[in-house]
């Protein structure tokens, strides 16, 4: 018997459990809430909110009110700074660094101990969970596990208390016991230079006998494409012969999986996606034929839903199948109904599953950048300003990675007043969304995972011609800003000839 079959047997009673899902998402909600509001209702926020006297989610919904990450931000500082029973009971010691707001560079996402484990932590068990259930035959835990993680620092100096990569919270917390089939070690996992750390990854793991990689597709292949040139290998699996599952999140996976599939070509191969934010481990691809994810319900997240296309929010028995809804959720973290920015359609209401739509604002997160429309405005006010251009169109999209792992942003720009110097506007644009986004600023580190911008400048009256060919000229129509998908860029470069 071989060491995966023995430790799979431990995952067999999550494995029931998750059955719960297909028919008793309402009661696991409705529970998930009752626990986080009695748990809360000493806290600062709880006491405010009338915590103690709720008995449902209709008092939930009326004692409560929706909140963006600035209307909680004070309390989050105020958690940063060391005090107890703001928004979650005790102190929280670790905060979760993501892309910032309109106001700010970065938004620091608190992470109770509780939240770590029965959100975060709960989510990665129950994706091997279901990966065992799906492959019986997995030699998983025969081998390491490649896990990619980002960096963390001191919080405001306070002791124990840090603030970083979730990632890097992750694998800081972790049992140490999960260290002893995990590579890299956990110095270098916590390395914040991805230029060195990229490499000693490499180096670390291409003499292990490693099964399954776990992290970002676009900061995995950046190592993977390292440890292929190291080791002068064409396929992964000559460097790893068990390779047999990538568990992947953070951006969309359909740009990457060619360049995946001709870098492993064993037909053992498995790909399984997830949905994990800094915010939450949402979601979970229970089934390797459907892309749609299933909602987890039992976690410490309770979720409710805001039709994109106007209506009430409603909790998850509300919801309907194939409409776009803005996700609002209420965790063990101590966030209370709180919009997170992402935008959902169900596939199926038994169970609850879903596929991510995109975004409540137009943005690029191709490689982990989320880039968002406040950022663009504010980068080319600035490029404007210093060069005394004026810019009258524009839209952007990204360049997804080539063979050598190259990716860029293309901005196509028409202007009213175009800069003397082309390049300068450029390094002034780029330096500007570094400047205000600290994950643009991340992934554009020395060129590692986004190279610099790319400018195109667009012909006189093209986005003009695009509306009208589209008969939106006029009236309230605009072109889109910032975009995922190239589909608009290429229709505007297509005219543009």
């Amino acid at each position: 018997m071989s060491l995966t079959q023995i430790i799979g047997k431990l995952f067999v009673p999550r494995q029931h459990a998750l059955e719960r899902h297909q028919n008793e998402g309402e009661a696991l909600q409705r529970t998930v809430l009752e626990r986080l509001t009695q748990k809360a209702k000493d806290t600062e926020y709880g006491r405010n909110h009338a915590f103690m006297a709720i008995k449902g989610y209709d008092d939930f919904r009326s004692h409560v009110p929706v909140n963006t990450y600035e209307e909680l931000k004070g309390d989050i500082d105020r958690m940063r700074q060391g005090e107890t029973d703001i928004l979650w009971p005790g102190r929280v010691k670790w905060f979760a660094k993501s892309s910032g707001t309109t106001n700010d560079k970065s938004k620091f996402i608190p992470v109770s101990r509780d939240g770590l484990h029965d959100i975060h932590y709960a989510g990665g068990y129950d994706s091997v969970a279901t990966y065992l259930r799906n492959n019986p035959k997995s030699r998983l835990f025969d081998g390491r596990s490649l896990i990619l993680g980002g960096s963390h620092a001191p919080n405001y100096n306070l002791k124990d208390s840090l603030v970083g990569d979730l990632s890097a919270i992750l694998i800081e917390n972790i049992n140490p016991l999960a260290n002893l089939v995990r590579v890299p070690k956990k110095k270098t996992a916590l390395l914040s230079d991805f230029e060195v750390k990229r490499e000693r990854i490499a180096r670390e793991a291409m003499t292990k006998n490693v099964t399954n990689i776990s992290g970002v597709p676009s900061w995995m292949l950046s190592v993977l494409t390292c440890m292929m040139d190291i080791t002068g290998k064409k396929h992964l699996e000559e460097v790893w012969p068990n390779i047999e599952v990538f568990f992947h999140g953070g951006v969309a996976f359909t740009p990457y999986r060619k360049q995946y599939e001709q870098l492993i070509t064993s037909s053992r191969m498995h790909y399984m996606e997830t949905y994990n934010a800094s915010e939450g481990f949402f979601g979970i691809q229970d089934d390797p034929a459907d892309k749609s994810l299933l909602l987890m319900l039992d976690y410490g997240v309770f979720y409710e839903f805001i039709p994109m296309d106007g209506g009430e929010i409603v909790p998850l028995w509300g919801v309907k199948k194939g409409k776009n809804y803005a996700m609002v959720i209420s965790t063990s973290c101590g966030l209370w109904r709180y919009e997170i920015g992402d935008t959902i359609q169900f596939t199926s209401t038994n169970p609850y599953k879903f596929i991510i739509s995109g975004r409540t604002k137009h943005f690029i997160n191709a490689f982990g950048e989320e880039l968002i429309v406040d950022n663009a405005e504010q980068g080319l006010a600035y490029a404007c300003e210093q060069t005394g251009a004026e810019v009258l169109e524009y839209t952007a999209a990204p360049v997804f990675m080539d063979e050598n792992a190259k990716c860029r942003h293309q901005w196509l720009i028409e202007f009213s007043k175009r800069p003397e110097d082309m390049q300068q506007f450029s390094d002034l644009l780029d330096q500007k969304l570094q400047e205000i986004n600290s994950d643009y600023e991340a992934k554009r580190y020395k060129d590692i995972t986004l190279q610099h911008l790319e400018i195109v400048e667009a012909r006189e009256n093209l986005f003009n011609d695009w509306l009208k060919l589209r008969g939106k000229l006029g009236g309230q129509h605009k072109v889109p800003r910032l975009s995922n998908s190239r589909d608009t860029i290429e229709q505007l470069l297509a005219l543009q000839k």
